[in-house]
This record gives C-alpha cells, sequence and structure tokens, in this order.
C-alpha cells in the first residue's frame, strides 16, 4: 500500500507540474505599448468613453494605466484600471475608452495571437512636452517586452 501511494502522488506532481507548463506556455505574451504595433492595429478612429459628471479629481492633469488583453477577435478583454495618477474618478473613464477599442492583427502576428499590454489614457494635460510626457510616465508599468 505504502509503494501505491508514492506512486500515485508521483504522477499526481508529474501531472500538476504539466499542467502548470502547460498553462505557462498558453499565457499571452506581454508587449509594452510602444511595440504593441508589431503585433496588433489600432482600427478606431474615435472612441466613445463614460465621463462621469462629477467625481474626484476630474479636472486635474493626471493618467490611467489601464491593463487588458487583446484577444484573437481583436477585442479588448481583462480590461483593468492599474493605476490612477492623481488619485480619482478617471479610472472609470479610462477603462470605458479601453474596452470600446477594436484591433486587426499586424506585424509578427498575422494569425492574430492574444497579447497583454497596457494603455496609457491622459487627462487635461498640459500643452508643454516636457511637462505632459512627465504626467504620463507616472502610468507606466513594468514587466512589458520592450524588445
Amino acid at each position: 500500500m505504502i509503494r501505491t501511494s508514492i506512486l500515485t502522488g508521483a504522477v499526481a506532481a508529474v501531472l500538476l507540474l504539466a499542467a502548470g507548463t502547460a498553462a505557462a506556455q498558453s499565457e499571452p505574451r506581454k508587449v509594452a505599448p510602444e511595440r504593441l504595433p508589431n503585433y496588433w492595429t489600432l482600427t478606431n478612429t474615435s472612441v466613445n468613453a463614460d465621463v462621469p459628471n462629477t467625481g474626484k479629481n476630474l479636472d486635474q492633469p493626471g493618467c490611467v494605466a489601464v491593463t487588458y488583453m487583446i484577444g484573437s477577435n481583436g477585442l479588448p478583454q481583462n480590461v483593468v484600471a492599474a493605476k490612477t495618477v492623481p488619485a480619482g474618478d478617471l479610472a472609470q473613464v479610462g477603462v470605458s475608452a479601453v474596452k470600446d477599442f477594436r484591433y486587426a492583427p499586424s506585424g509578427v502576428n498575422r494569425v492574430g495571437d492574444p497579447v497583454r499590454t497596457y494603455y496609457v489614457v491622459g487627462f487635461n494635460l498640459p500643452e508643454d512636452p516636457a511637462r505632459k510626457a512627465a504626467i504620463l510616465k507616472q502610468c507606466e508599468l513594468p514587466g512589458y517586452q520592450t524588445t
């Protein structure tokens, strides 16, 4: 009986390891926003966003980093506001805008494999390029492929 339980445990461990490896292989590639055109092309000429009439910091310069996956159908999935600067009610606006994006496969991704990425939505940004870049930089997210 001891041999059977050890063998069963070993088989279970191998199966769990194989399932974990398969899941890791099926996880979509994480692509930085500047590299996204190599995989997917945004086809929208405009987007609709739900903007509240009132809320915290709606009139302040800021940004929202919105993470999402582009599915094989070119539609955003799992859309989440990952970072909002300054804290406030602009997150829901960024999420609603990204949910309206539509993509077509491009570059090295002609077959339309899903990818994970993020988009930085800017709000009330100053015209000065240096100040604008400083605000948007606050919403950059680490861990996305840049090469």
